[in-house]
């Protein structure tokens, strides 16, 4: 018999569990990301609101509301066939996304690494990415 419980992972590498995302409005920023993603927003937990991913890793929105929020960056990779509907989620909502992460290039997408792939702003102005190949690092 093990000692090990069943929700813990192995030990050989680290695994990203959760990461806080602030936002001015924690409900609307939750929703915007889960829209695009085709995910839903969780029950709340204590001051986060949860978005889950599906691959372990949850966003928790947690709200900032007397002081200013610092842009982040966040990048996603999703799958291929998805990817043309989240662009369409975008467009509907009247979201400009861009094929650079300066956002230079409004209404393109770049194809580096052999995938597809687009930044935009989400409410809080973090700069979020979708993209369907994860980067070649040297």
């Amino acid at each position: 018999m093990s000692n090990t419980r069943e929700t813990e992972l192995p030990t050989t590498v680290a695994h990203l569990n959760h990461i806080a995302v602030y936002a001015k409005d924690r409900q609307l920023s939750a929703e915007f990301i889960a829209a695009v993603l085709g995910l839903k927003v969780a029950a709340p937990f204590g001051p986060f609101l949860p978005v889950d991913l599906g691959n372990g890793v949850t966003l928790d929105y947690y709200e900032l509301r007397d002081e200013p929020v610092q842009a982040q960056h966040y990048a996603f990779l999703v799958p291929d066939a998805q990817f043309d509907t989240m662009i369409d989620r975008l467009e509907a909502v009247g979201v400009t996304y861009f094929a650079d992460p300066n956002h230079t290039e409004p209404g393109r997408v770049n194809t580096l690494f052999g995938g597809r792939g687009v930044y935009f702003d989400d409410p809080d102005g973090h700069n979020m990415e979708i993209m369907t190949r994860p980067y070649i690092r040297p």
